[in-house]
Order: structure tokens, then C-alpha cells, then sequence
């Protein structure tokens, strides 16, 4: 090797090193202040320790609640688009029904709209119309319509990629069309239905636009709204307080991605275990 691509190799790594850094002490900060007495940014460790913080916060009984609305109206998305993606990916796979694939594409143009700003004012009036404004039926069927199309889309690739072979042996075994869905195809889509379970609720989970404005009493409010509640009457942050409801606030889905990565194997690039 010559100097020339050692001294190369040597500045590469030292800029690699340096930007890893740059992108690790937030990170680092953020695990760390929770704990930390007084979050600033030159305390990384946490001198002194404490849990105080944590249970400060836990005494605040709307942002407490908060999290269990998330998770209501996480899930209930969640079941919503699973479900029907599942069914709507496989029939439009299925099917041989004239221009299906522009359809599809048509849906994911016009569901990239729905979830945006753009979008809020026709959305609120639809759900006021309803009489659905300030529950959580109106956040899940808002989530469901705007992230149902990129589903559809999702799965269909995973339900195209199964040779239609399965399900005719099936059905020459004696199995109705139902049971050959049920029995052979779901099974073996059920990667692809997983990972749109995650996507759907870590898009939920962290959303905030949509619930700020459907929603009013203080009952039906999301933790990425009730986030706010950890500021001060001047606008400015409460940091430690902040620090350790973020935490907080961020274990749920840490905790699907890990459970999901174990049962079924999927590894950070998204990739799945032969």
C-alpha cells in the first residue's frame, strides 16, 4: 500500500469516525437525561442519577392517559388496514379485473394527500358531518384511509410473488376459495402482513396533526399531543421532564420492532431470514 492510500484510508475513517459521533450524541443524550437531575448537554452520564424525573412525570395524569389513547388508536389502525389490505391486496392479486394496476397506483397517488395538511380541512368536515369529532373512531378511520392504498400496495408484491398454484392444488384437494386463503395463502404472506402492521402503527403511534385537530377534550388526546404538556407557560421546555416522557413514549415501538425481530427474524436492513 502506498502512503498516498494510507493516509486516503486514514482521512475516510477519521471522517467516518467523526460523523458517527455527530449523529451518536443526540442519541446518547437522549437515552441519558431522563436520569439526569439537570439534562444539559455537556452531562451526558448522568450526575446525579435520579428517577424523579420519571415519576414526576407519572403523576401527570393526562399525559399517563395520553399514552393509552395512543395505544388505542394505534392498534385499532392498525387492525383496520391489516385487515382490509390483507383482503383488498389479495382480490386485487387475484383478480383479472381491467387496469387494476393503475388503480392501485391511482390510490397510493391520492393517499399521499389524505395524511398531509393539505388535505385537514375536507377531512374535518367529512368527520364533523359524521358526528365523529373528538373520538377515537375518527383518528382510526382517518389513519385507515390514508395508509389503507400504500398497503394494498405493500402486500400485493408479497401476495404476486406466491405461485397461484397454491391455492389451485388446494382447491383440487377439496378446499373452497375461502380456505385456500385462509389455509395456504395467509400463512405464507404473513411476513409481508407484518411488516405492515409495524409500518402502520409506528406511522399512528408518532403522528400528530391528524388527532390535534380531530380531537378536543383532554380524554381522547394522544401522547404526541399531550408531549406539550411538559412545557412551560412561556412556550419553553421542561427538559428533563420532556426527556423522560420522550423515553417513555418511544418504548412501545422499540418493543414491537424487537418482538418483531425475534418471532419472525427480521434484521435492521428490513431484510428476512432465510
Amino acid at each position: 500500500m502506498s502512503a498516498g492510500q494510507f493516509f486516503s484510508r486514514l482521512g475516510y475513517s477519521i471522517l467516518s469516525c467523526l460523523i458517527g459521533v455527530i449523529f451518536a450524541l443526540p442519541l446518547i443524550w437522549f437515552i441519558f437525561a431522563p436520569f439526569n437531575a439537570r439534562a444539559e448537554l455537556g452531562l451526558a452520564i448522568p450526575n446525579p442519577f435520579t428517577l424523579q424525573n420519571f415519576s414526576t412525570v407519572f403523576e401527570n395524569t393526562f399525559a399517563v392517559r395520553a399514552l393509552l389513547n395512543s395505544l388505542i388508536q394505534a392498534l385499532g389502525g392498525v387492525v383496520l388496514v391489516g385487515f382490509a389490505a390483507t383482503l383488498a391486496a389479495y382480490a386485487l392479486s387475484r383478480s383479472s379485473i381491467p387496469g387494476k394496476g393503475a388503480v392501485t397506483y391511482i390510490l397510493l397517488l391520492f393517499s399521499s394527500v389524505v395524511s398531509g395538511s393539505a388535505a385537514m380541512v375536507p377531512i374535518f368536515l367529512i368527520i364533523s358531518a359524521m358526528g365523529l369529532i373528538d373520538s377515537h373512531i375518527a383518528v382510526i378511520l382517518v389513519f385507515g384511509g390514508g395508509l389503507l392504498p400504500t398497503a394494498m400496495f405493500i402486500l400485493r408484491d408479497f401476495i404476486d410473488g406466491i405461485p397461484r398454484t397454491y391455492e389451485e392444488s388446494a382447491m383440487v384437494a377439496g378446499a373452497s376459495p375461502v380456505q385456500a386463503f385462509f389455509d395456504v395463502a395467509l400463512p405464507v404472506i404473513r411476513p409481508g402482513i407484518v411488516v405492515v402492521v409495524v409500518w402502520a402503527f409506528v406511522n399512528i403511534w408518532g403522528s400528530f396533526l391528524i388527532p390535534f385537530i380531530l380531537l378536543r377534550s383532554d380524554s381522547v388526546m394522544p401522547a404526541s399531543v399531550a408531549i406539550y404538556s411538559f412545557y412551560s407557560e412561556a412556550g419553553t421546555p421542561i427538559v428533563t421532564l420532556l426527556a423522560a416522557y420522550s423515553l417513555i413514549y418511544s418504548l412501545p415501538v422499540i418493543v414491537l420492532y424487537l418482538f418483531v425481530s425475534w418471532k419472525f427474524g427480521f434484521r435492521f436492513f428490513g431484510g428476512i431470514k432465510a
